[in-house]
């Protein structure tokens, strides 16, 4: 049991860990100068990303902050939970993450070249989002609601 907890530990750290590995290279897109000018030599707004770069750039920054998102998200989930269930909720976590990347990986197969990587990305972000939606319901669920897990 509990070499199998730590297995699940590190199976999420390192999902994280590469995530933010990932966008650790995204730029901030928040830098602002006093009289309203983005500063483009140290920010690179999204809503521009013109090259292949820039794009892959805020796609990893968008897929680190929907992971970000996520795994808040489970945890705050999970801690209100018996054993049982959150030994269930685990095992539900680790077989989505593993969907979804083999779900993303055949999604973005036939994007070829130098789109591969941001169609990739864009799937991750947008499955990811759609899991911390599935979480956020399931936290949600109104007591008594017997379709609901507890």
């Amino acid at each position: 049991m509990k070499s199998s907890l730590r297995r699940i530990a590190a199976l999420l750290a390192f999902s994280v860990l590469s995530v933010t590995a990932a966008g650790s290279h995204a730029a901030d897109t928040g830098s602002t100068e006093k009289n309203g000018n983005t500063n483009n030599s140290d920010a690179l707004s999204c809503n521009n990303a013109g090259t292949q770069a820039q794009m892959e750039q805020c796609a990893a920054q968008a897929l680190n902050q929907a992971d970000t998102e996520l795994n808040q998200t489970y945890v705050d989930y999970r801690n209100r939970l018996d054993q049982r269930q959150q030994d269930q909720i685990r095992d539900v976590q680790l077989a989505w993450i593993k969907y979804r990347d083999l779900s993303c990986k055949y999604a973005s197969n036939d994007v070829g070249g130098s789109a591969h990587a941001l169609a990739l990305q864009t799937c991750l972000t947008e499955k990811t989002q759609e899991r911390t939606r599935e979480i956020k319901a399931l936290a949600a669920c109104p007591e008594g609601d017997l379709t609901c897990p507890r």
